[in-house]
């Protein structure tokens, strides 16, 4: 089959797969040589800054805002840092970066998922260790949706209702499946936080 051949959209998808494909070097956010099964900590070294615990923690708030995910606690006092769930994004979304890699990105595509992440900072002598979790969940229904377009609609052969408020929702929330942790997703960011605290 030649390029002629494909549809626009796959043309587009097809261009979309080879961006985002790109490997990362040596140094670069994303890099990843022998990918371990747990992500470990990060040692930062503590700063001149006499609000130290602040600077660290502030960091951490920059680093989550480059993959558009909002806090949703942050305890200081208990050196937590976590975020609200975000769906998510597929192959047609490049501009969300929180789907690391190829085979996160056509996951996401094929199926609802979403992410949440925990920072950790627990001070040791020196300075902090901060380590990363990037929980990762799969939707799943209990049961197919009730919703068609029969619903919504105005049949002719039935007198004339002033209910508009015929469209339902699901019969039953949907569930969410644990998938465990997010690996790709924690080693970028260990080494954006790296950076960003090499920086400061």
């Amino acid at each position: 089959m030649t390029l002629k051949h494909l549809s626009p959209l796959a043309l587009v998808v097809c261009a979309l797969a080879a961006s985002c494909t790109t490997v990362p070097m040596a140094g670069q956010p994303g890099f990843v040589a022998n990918a371990p099964q747990q992500t470990p900590p990060l040692f930062v070294a503590s700063p001149t800054d006499p609000n130290s615990e602040l600077v660290v923690n502030e960091r951490a708030m920059d680093v989550l805002q480059h993959y558009n995910f909002e806090v949703d606690t942050n305890n200081q006092l208990e050196g937590t840092l976590s975020t609200q769930y975000k769906v998510g994004s597929g192959i047609l979304e490049p501009w969300h970066r929180e789907s690391v890699g190829m085979a996160n990105r056509l996951e996401s595509t094929a199926q609802p998922i979403r992410r949440k992440v925990l920072i950790h900072f627990v001070k040791v002598e020196g300075g902090y260790l901060v380590s990363v979790e990037a929980l990762k969940e799969i939707e799943d229904l209990a049961s197919p949706t009730p919703n068609s377009p029969g619903n919504s609609t105005f049949r002719d052969t039935y007198p004339l209702q002033r209910d508009l408020n015929l469209v339902v929702g699901q019969s039953t929330p949907s569930g969410w499946i644990p998938r465990g942790h997010d690996v790709p997703l924690e080693q970028d960011i260990v080494a954006r936080l790296r950076a960003a605290y090499a920086c400061r």
